[in-house]
């Protein structure tokens, strides 16, 4: 294709971009959030028993459709920098560091509360928790070896988690 039928189709690279991984990007966000929020409309009593089941099927959920759309979602991960896409995982970390403040405030309700987290470790950690995840898209792991990895995963995560808020 030419430079100029490629601009006959797009205005610019980031718009061909955008055409390409726009949606998956939309779509893992979608299903974070909407889990993050279905968690948090519980009755407060009955989040500390799911708290992990909630997140693991919205993990699950996004792996496969991760291995559903890999060569979108390796872009994602991989080939976004400069793009407004380089920004996903920076964007779970926000959603999953308010959420986790909201179940502290819960946990605090309930009469167990938590003790308070430096803020720049509970950023690392959710950080790192994040790219884990991802580097099963990255490095196509057997679709079989990512679900018990993510499996293993959520087990550290939530048992360390639960160690950090005194729980």
């Amino acid at each position: 294709m030419t430079t100029g039928a490629f601009y006959g189709y797009y205005k610019s690279k980031e718009e061909l971009f955008e055409a390409l991984v726009g949606k998956h990007y939309e779509y893992i966000l979608t299903c974070f959030k909407k889990a993050q929020q279905e968690f948090a409309d519980l009755p407060h009593n009955q989040q500390p028993e799911v708290m992990s089941e909630i997140s693991g099927i919205c993990m699950y959920d996004i792996l496969h459709y991760a291995y559903e759309h890999l060569e979108e979602c390796k872009l994602i991960l991989c080939c976004s920098e400069g793009t407004k896409f380089a920004g996903l995982i920076d964007e779970m970390v926000e959603i999953e560091t308010a959420a986790t403040h909201a179940y502290q405030e819960v946990l605090r309700e309930l009469g167990r509360p938590s003790p308070r987290i430096d803020p720049a470790l509970e950023h690392i950690l959710i950080t790192g928790m994040f790219h884990t995840f991802f580097e099963l898209v990255i490095h196509e792991m057997p679709l079989s070896d990512a679900e018990n990895y993510v499996k293993e995963m959520r087990a550290f995560y939530t048992a360390g988690w639960m160690k950090i808020m005194g729980q």
